[in-house]
């Protein structure tokens, strides 16, 4: 049994026009938005790129390359956020004035997280300049062979710090010591753009740009695609790049590459939200860095021919599907794992099967912790003839997670031979041998941190909707509002339903005609992934997003049932 509760609303909505719904209203102020304001999510209301701490030595190292006609390559990272970002990089340097622009991205097979000395290594003909995007605050080692052959490196990044940072030319993060930027919540992509930005600015001042200033705007669908996929809390600084992105897509100006994928997952341009982002596209992309390589999926990005964008996204699409049924299979092995043994009990649970793929388990991970609402650890052997695990992290609100690796790693000195994240997923590495050890210890330090109440699971809900407002209007105001996403939750509302008549849909899912308690015409409803056989009861209290059907090209309300228990 889960516990319920609706978002509070503190503020009344104040000074809206006539023409937004009032639940959309209710909505916005329990998102802490109470007036139009926060919802206007204007470009020139952007923080200000200046504020970002180290910005003008990484804008200096960046004009004086573009003025030497320097070899910048662009170190990314293998997966949405680092391949959107690397995108972002290439286009905008060559928009403006790079000529010798290029990237890499590291296999994690080969060569290991972020800037490694074993990525270094492999770059030839050496360049002159390289510049990480969503990585580099903990590659001291790479930085470091990178400067031994006389590479100046520039690092942006969004990721913690640890306590030692590599001896970069320049570093660009909003999440490092005493930077004063206001929002610590851009993704890599958002900084690579963020840079960007600053340089067209120190160029515009310095009269580079007689003819008009480039067009950065242009790469907002690329941010907007990144940002959504990281899942970095979405404030208003990243509501507005995410706005603006999405707007751009809608109005049919995305590169190839996006539009490709959005067609290939079956989602309409016209409509395309944040939601089809995290679940549809933003997938396509990671799937490449998690079983292949994510050159295919910078590739796909950086292309402006139609007909290529879309063979890039079959194949993209194709990696996606293998990765789904190898997904699916590691899932079924963990739950078996939990159910047998002493993991069902544990605060921190930490699994390892000397089968799983290396890429797929953060998703294994990240499927536990919701079933369990426990933070997960799940590890797979890294691949490389080593003796090591990797390990993906997921965690549950007031459990730090990359936190607790900074606190076991203090505690006990070489149990972790690597890690870094961010609040909610991190990534590590270890012996195999120290993997029960490691186990007990992130079980031990997630009881010391986790009480009753925090590891009860919570359906946060925006409460009951009159039946009045099962409507098509509100619904496609719902769908364009937001945009909804980390930190920005999707409405969700509750009800309680009689069921009026239900049928499979497949093998898993449920198709359901309800009715509203307090009247109105039944409803058309359908619940995922739900269904073993049994029927479902004949009244029950829904969680639920009201959605658009716009199947065949005709558009219906639709709920979209996400919980529901009998009553």
């Amino acid at each position: 049994m889960k516990s319920w509760r609706q978002r509070r609303v503190d503020v009344a909505p104040n000074g809206w026009p006539a023409h937004i719904h009032p639940v959309i209203q209710r909505l916005y102020a329990a998102r802490g938005v109470s007036t139009p304001d926060g919802a206007e999510h204007r470009l020139a209301r952007l923080h200000s790129p200046a504020l970002l701490g180290g910005m003008d030595r990484a804008v200096a190292l960046l004009i004086d390359a573009i003025d030497r006609h320097q070899r910048i390559v662009i170190a990314g990272d293998y997966d949405c956020d680092g391949a959107t970002g690397a995108a972002v990089a290439e286009r905008g340097l060559r928009l403006l004035g790079a000529t010798h622009v290029s990237h890499v991205v590291p296999n994690r097979f080969v060569h290991g997280y972020g800037l490694s000395e074993a990525l270094v290594a492999s770059l030839d003909p050496t360049p002159d300049l390289i510049v990480t995007v969503d990585n580099g605050v903990a590659s001291v080692a790479g930085v470091a062979a990178a400067r031994a052959r006389g590479v100046r490196v520039l690092i942006t990044d969004h990721h913690l710090p640890g306590d030692t940072l590599p001896e970069a030319d320049a570093m660009v993060n909003p999440n490092l010591h005493g930077d004063g930027f206001p929002s610590k919540a851009l993704a890599g992509v958002g900084v690579m753009f963020y840079l960007l930005l600053a340089v067209r600015a120190a160029m515009r001042d310095a009269g580079r740009f007689p003819d008009g200033e480039p067009d950065l705007s242009a790469l907002l669908d690329l941010v907007a695609l990144g940002t959504v996929a990281d899942l970095v809390p979405l404030d208003y600084n990243n509501r507005v790049l995410v706005d603006a992105g999405l707007k751009r897509m809608r109005a049919g100006k995305a590169c190839a590459g996006i539009t490709a994928l959005i067609e290939a997952s079956n989602r309409s341009v016209s409509t395309v939200t944040a939601t089809d982002l995290a679940f549809a596209i933003g997938p396509r992309l990671n799937a490449a860095g998690r079983l292949e390589d994510m050159a295919l999926g910078v590739a796909c990005l950086l292309t402006d021919d139609t007909a290529i964008a879309r063979r890039y996204a079959e194949q993209l699409s194709a990696i996606n599907q293998e990765r789904r049924e190898m997904q699916a299979g590691m899932v079924d092995e963990a739950e078996s794992m939990v159910a047998r043994a002493a993991h069902v009990d544990a605060v921190g649970v930490a699994l390892f099967d000397p089968g799983w793929h290396p890429g797929i388990v953060g998703l294994v991970a990240s499927k536990l912790k919701e079933k369990l609402h426990r933070p997960v650890m799940a590890f797979a052997p890294a691949g490389d003839e080593s003796d090591e695990l990797r390990g993906s992290a997921r965690s549950i609100p007031g459990f730090h997670i990359r936190d607790a690796l900074a606190e076991i790693d203090a505690k006990h000195p070489g149990l972790i031979l690597r890690f870094g994240g961010h609040a909610m997923a991190a990534g590590l590495s270890m012996q195999a041998a120290e993997f029960p050890r490691f186990a007990a210890i992130f079980d031990a330090i997630a009881r010391a941190h986790l009480d009753d109440e925090r590891l009860q699971a919570l359906i946060q809900t925006d409460g009951e909707l009159d039946y009045r407002d099962h409507t098509l209007d509100l619904a496609r105001q719902l769908r364009f509002a937001g945009p909804w996403g980390q930190a920005f939750p999707a409405p969700l509302f509750e009800n309680i339903f009689e069921c009026a008549s239900w049928k499979p849909m497949g093998t898993k899912h449920l198709r359901f005609q309800l009715r509203h308690t307090q009247g109105g015409a039944p409803l058309d409803a359908v619940m995922f992934s739900c269904y073993d056989g049994t029927p479902p009861p004949p009244r029950f209290r829904a969680a639920y997003e009201l959605t658009v059907n716009d199947w065949q090209g005709r558009e219906s309300v639709r709920l979209l049932i996400t919980h529901l228990e009998a009553v």
